[in-house]
């Protein structure tokens, strides 16, 4: 069986251009022989469409989409595609997430999703009804375990802990599966790509089967689909790897009942390394997130610190430096090699880059609030001020310019709340809002892999605000290397502050942690989306209550 496996990238609710995505992916695919195009999880629609699929009219317009798919599905190709179906019950959720197997111009039947993942950014059972069975389906005689996304993730032999209850998988293997294909929207994380081959190889080791596994790509929102379809044969060898962060039409001639020898491999370069992954990601969430929502250039604020610095390359790699504009915004308290590093770094990229001094601003407010405050504005209220400033002369220019703005903080500051609200954390989108302070410094210095763009004496300076005289990000904060471990460890692996203090670190300084961590939840809803790297992002995954102890 020759299978087309179309890893694409759909926006939500675009259904005329992911119809044309999959009409030309049909196309190229039946003029290489293919007899079964795959399509990715909810292909249809775009994923995540969310509460979209609660609009009567976004889940018929779905439903005549693939109607249409139905139509290119003439001769003897197959299509299997991901879609929005109607459950056709008074009980239960009154949608399925469902896959359609299309032949002879018609969809032949149809597949509905085991297992709904209600955890992180998913929240399927808001929505879906699940399957209660699975069943095979025969394309060109042979019998193919089709299954959607979070079915394959709940192998005994593979998980410690399970989520759930069935595996639809070894279910449709003792239902005659001779083929397994598996249509998926998995969102991106640090060495997920890795964990899912190792998922994958083991199915089909265990099940003694060909196992495929589809992925969509690309951007939406601050999930970021990374693509990557494996395809693994039944001795655990892989015989297909789609590029990471790339559009696809993988082609494999599947040996099956042992009429033919196997082909050779078809296996793409990926990532080599965390900082090439993360790299990776970020520039096409950037890109994709400016495309989506018809932006097309970016401001950003260039303070002369390493994590301005990495947005506006990671911006310039994204969209190029003809569609990115850098402002250095400087007061009385900005260090002259500020200004002197950010100036090097823009001609470095080649972006347009301008200089608004806020200290005339900085003064009026001063004078302003001289009665109206006693003693006036000083300390943190000072300090505060002149990031409010600089965040409403960056959305002015926003506004004037049409420009997406894009907030430069890190994920480091996000969580212990040192960042200022409608100040630095002004924008549209935070592009490093989910990259700690650590891997900040290890994408600048993968971000000069071919050549000087950051200057040296931005890696290296002490991080500072610039807000005060002398200011430093360790009067206030924990070293990075310290802080961003306690972040992971309460953030990610849910530990509480005595199971982080065992790790090795002093309890007082975990407990001052996880204090601002709680205390600060109230900025960070108000805080731009960010792009997801992680396995635990600040955004729609985390969801805290601001009114707590």
């Amino acid at each position: 069986m020759r299978l087309a496996l179309a890893q694409l990238n759909f926006t939500v609710g675009a259904f005329e251009a992911n119809f044309a995505r999959i009409a030309d992916a049909v196309a190229r695919a039946a003029a290489q022989g293919a007899d079964l195009v795959v399509f990715t999880e909810l292909a249809a629609t775009g994923y995540p469409p969310r509460d979209w699929v609660t609009h009567e009219a976004f889940v018929d317009k779905n439903l005549a989409l693939v109607d249409r798919v139905a139509a290119l599905s003439t001769g003897k190709m197959g299509i299997l595609i991901g879609f929005v179906d109607r459950h056709q019950s008074a009980a239960g959720k009154p949608l399925r997430n469902a896959v359609a197997f299309c032949q002879h111009g018609r969809i032949v039947t149809r597949r509905h999703k085991s297992l709904l993942p209600t955890y992180d950014v998913f929240d399927e059972d808001r929505y879906f009804e699940p399957a209660s069975a699975v069943e095979p389906i025969e394309i060109h005689g042979v019998r193919v375990g089709v299954s959607i996304c979070e079915d394959v993730w709940n192998d005994e032999d593979f998980w410690p802990t399970r989520r759930y209850h069935r595996d639809p998988i070894a279910e449709l293997t003792t239902a005659g599966a001779e083929l397994h294909i598996n249509l998926s929207a998995s969102p991106y994380e640090l060495a997920k790509a890795g964990v899912r081959r190792a998922m994958i190889r083991q199915e089909a080791v265990k099940h003694r089967r060909h196992f495929f596994y589809v992925n969509q790509v690309g951007g939406n929102d601050e999930l970021i689909f990374d693509g990557h379809s494996t395809g693994i044969d039944p001795s655990g060898e892989e015989i297909v790897r789609g590029p990471d962060f790339e559009e696809a039409l993988l082609i494999y001639d599947v040996p099956v009942g042992g009429a033919a020898a196997p082909p050779p491999p078809v296996l793409h370069p990926v990532a080599r390394c965390d900082e090439e992954s993360a790299w990776g990601a970020l520039v096409l969430g950037l890109r994709d997130y400016a495309r989506k929502c018809r932006f097309e250039r970016v401001v950003l604020g260039l303070s002369g610190g390493i994590d301005s610095a990495l947005t506006a390359c990671l911006a310039v790699d994204a969209l190029g430096a003809n569609r990115v504009l850098t402002v250095a915004l400087p007061s009385r308290y900005s260090s002259a090699h500020s200004l002197t590093d950010a100036a090097a770094l823009a001609n470095a990229l080649g972006v347009e880059h301008r200089v608004i001094s806020i200290d005339s601003m900085f003064q009026a407010h001063l004078d302003a609030l001289a009665g109206a405050l006693p003693g006036g504005a000083t300390g943190l209220t000072a300090e505060n001020l002149q990031a409010r400033i600089r965040g409403a002369v960056l959305m002015a220019l926003s506004n004037q310019l049409g420009h997406l703005l894009l907030t430069t903080g890190n994920k480091s500051e996000l969580a212990v709340g040192y960042c200022t609200l409608y100040g630095d954390m002004c924008g549209g989108l935070a592009l490093i809002s989910d990259v700690p302070k650590t891997l900040v410094y290890r994408l600048a210095r993968y971000a000069n892999r071919a050549g000087t763009r950051i200057p040296e004496s931005t890696l290296t300076k002490a991080p500072s605000a610039e807000l005060r005289p002398d200011q430093k990000d360790s009067d206030s904060l924990p070293p990075y290397d310290v802080l961003d471990r306690i972040i992971e460890a309460y953030v990610e692996r849910n530990l509480d502050v005595n199971a982080i203090a065992a790790l090795g670190h002093d309890r007082d300084t975990v407990a001052d942690v996880v204090r601002l961590i709680k205390s600060s939840e109230y900025k960070r809803r108000q805080a731009a989306p960010g792009i997801k790297i992680s396995s635990k992002a600040f955004g729609v995954g985390r969801r805290y209550p601001i009114a707590a102890e």
